[in-house]
Formats: C-alpha cells, sequence, structure tokens
C-alpha cells in the first residue's frame, strides 16, 4: 500500500478516496480484483486502477463517485480510532507553531490511535523520526496498524510505556504532550527536549493549563503561549453564501513554550516590563 499526493493516475496499492454527492467519502486501498460495497452500489477496483485522479466513477448501480487522493486532513478525519484525536484545525496550527518539518527527531506521549503520530511522521520526512509513548497496548496496536496503513512505520519508534520514569531519546527537537497530566512530566520534558526547542500540549480545561503553565515556568521554559483555535466552514453557494448550520467550537487549549537555558540570575529578566507576551 502507498499513499501520495505525487502521480497522475491511480495505480493497484494506492491508498484512494472515493466521495459521493453527497460528500459521503470511503477510503480504499486498491487491489485488483476486488470490490467495495456500499449503500450506493458496488464498485469494482479495476474500474479504479489506472484512472486519472478527479475521475467520475461508477457504481453497479450507475451512482457516481469520484476519485481523489486523500489528503493528510481526510486521513486524520478517517483513520480507525480507539481514542478521540485531534482535529485538522489544532493539527496545523501545532505543526507550524512548532516548526515541525523534514529531518527533525520528535517525541510524544499519548500516542492514542496516532493520528498525530502519522502527520508528524510524514512531515519529518525519511529522515526524521517520532518517538512516540502510549501506556495502553490496544490503543498502541492500533495506532502501529494506522501507521502501517499509511506506510509510514519507518519512521516511527513506539514504545509501550507509561512517562512516569522518563523518556529514553535525549536532545529531540521537539515533545508533545497528549496526556491528561502534562504537568507531571514537565521534569522529564526537561531533560529530553534540546536547548531552545519547543513543548506543545493541549488541555481541555483552564485548570490543567493553569497547572501546566506554573510547571513551565518552574522549570525555566519561556515563551509561553495559550491559545484556542477556532474554524468556521461556509455553504460554498455564490447567491447564498453563509456559515455551515454546525461547527467545530473548543476542542482543547493549545499550549506551547521554549527550553530555555539559564546562567545565574539571568531568569529575573522576565520578570520585569519587558517579559515576551501571547500575542
Amino acid at each position: 500500500m502507498t499513499w501520495t499526493l505525487h502521480g497522475t493516475h491511480a495505480k493497484e496499492g494506492d491508498l484512494v478516496q472515493l466521495v459521493g454527492l453527497s460528500h459521503k467519502h470511503f477510503l480504499i486501498t486498491l487491489k485488483a480484483g476486488s470490490t467495495m460495497q456500499t449503500h450506493r452500489g458496488v464498485v469494482a477496483h479495476d474500474d479504479i486502477i489506472g484512472k486519472p485522479w478527479g475521475s467520475k466513477i461508477q457504481s453497479h448501480l450507475e451512482r457516481p463517485f469520484f476519485l481523489l487522493q486523500p489528503s493528510i486532513a481526510d486521513l486524520l478525519s478517517e483513520l480507525p480510532r480507539s481514542t478521540q484525536i485531534m482535529y485538522p484545525k489544532d493539527v496545523g496550527f501545532v505543526l507550524m507553531t512548532m516548526g515541525i518539518g523534514p529531518g527533525q527527531h520528535i517525541l510524544e506521549a499519548g500516542t492514542g490511535s496516532g493520528g498525530l503520530t502519522s502527520v508528524f511522521a510524514y512531515y519529518v520526512g525519511d529522515s526524521g523520526r517520532i518517538f512516540t509513548y502510549e501506556r495502553n497496548e490496544q490503543h498502541q496496536a492500533r495506532a502501529k496498524k494506522n501507521v502501517e496503513m499509511l506506510g509510514l512505520t519507518d519512521r516511527v519508534v513506539f514504545h509501550t510505556a507509561d512517562i512516569e520514569s522518563g523518556f529514553e531519546e535525549t536532545d529531540v527537537d521537539a515533545i508533545f504532550l497528549d496526556v491528561p497530566n502534562p504537568y507531571d512530566f514537565i521534569a522529564h520534558v526537561k531533560d529530553t527536549l534540546k536547548s531552545g526547542g519547543f513543548f506543545g500540549s493541549i488541555l481541555p480545561t483552564t485548570n490543567q493549563v493553569s497547572k501546566l503553565v506554573s510547571e513551565l515556568r518552574t522549570h525555566g521554559f519561556q515563551y509561553i503561549q495559550v491559545v484556542e483555535t477556532f474554524f468556521r466552514y461556509y455553504k460554498p453557494e455564490p447567491d447564498r453564501l453563509r456559515p455551515v448550520d454546525r461547527m467545530v467550537a473548543h476542542t482543547g487549549f493549545l499550549i506551547f513554550a521554549r527550553n530555555m537555558v539559564f546562567q545565574g540570575d539571568d531568569e529575573g529578566i522576565f520578570n520585569d516590563s519587558e517579559e515576551p507576551s501571547n500575542n
């Protein structure tokens, strides 16, 4: 199986997306001789293989589907899951704010179903590595299958372990904690994250955020940001353009910080009027 945004035609082994007129999505891996069963009819994989992206494919009931290459956001939304995953609106902001890119070594804890793991693995490229920790063996097993489905296994090191005793890695470029109590592990983060490296986390409530910010300051992290992201779709009808009836509002608070190295009384400089703001 391959997932790629390159090429002009669908090939056997490709992970593809079929979209009906109702915008319902189907993700399938193309295999000669196989079929996809839907309430809109049966679609033969042989009718898809070799077709250009964007082509119309018809089921045996002559109901139309359109052949597309799934984006990373499509995959994140459609991955089989045993836990809640982060929304693309939050993931995109995480990638930009934490500077995730090719060749980096990223550590995360709280693998869950492997959604964020997969996104990180995609963006660090062949030369990067993701080290991901999850204590629930069933969740980790699901995450491994999802990462394998996307062809990204070679970029990910899975640890089925509790992070109370710390991390095996050192000098990683960034750490993201998707756990209920990240404030309990900031000392371990300090030991593992390179100087100047990026820290990130997501939490649902303000009291958790307050505890985390306090711990970050205690351990010398600065340039702390707390942010919510809001995203609203509009109905793409030129004569009656308006917001959609429903939107995803609060999904969590994103917290970011940088790992600083202080000498002597340097840390005190952040207590004066020039302390960095979150604006």
